[in-house]
């Protein structure tokens, strides 16, 4: 399916297979641990028991590298896998500070100078 000229390329993605750990903050403050399995700056793929519904906002805590990320992501559609789901998420409310960092810190594990990703 060809890209529509105008959309912006789709943002480097991490693969961590689950050795970050999270926790996810409910609204009605229930927390769940949780671990990253995948992570780009605008969103990533969470590993659950069970899934979540789709759409609800929830906050997601997490450490990479040097940075402490504490933000507001909205849950997307899970999809299932061998053990529990895997569901993705899209930052809503991310501190730019926070997504500056977390932004070097993604060039870094993927091994790519941020002048030279920002040029692919």
């Amino acid at each position: 399916m060809p890209v529509p000229a105008n959309s912006a390329p789709r943002p480097r993605r991490v693969r961590l297979g689950g050795s970050v750990l999270a926790l996810v903050r409910l609204e009605n403050g229930r927390e769940i641990s949780t671990r990253l399995h995948q992570l780009s700056i605008t969103g990533g793929l969470l590993h659950f028991p069970t899934p979540l519904d789709e759409g609800i906002k929830v906050e997601l805590i997490f450490h990479l590298g040097s940075t402490a990320v504490q933000g507001r992501v909205q849950m997307l559609f899970p999809m299932w896998a061998t053990s529990g789901v895997l569901q993705p998420f899209r930052f809503t409310d991310l501190a730019e500070q926070d997504r500056k960092s977390l932004e070097s810190d993604l060039h870094s594990l993927l091994g790519t100078p941020k002048a030279a990703a920002a040029r692919a």
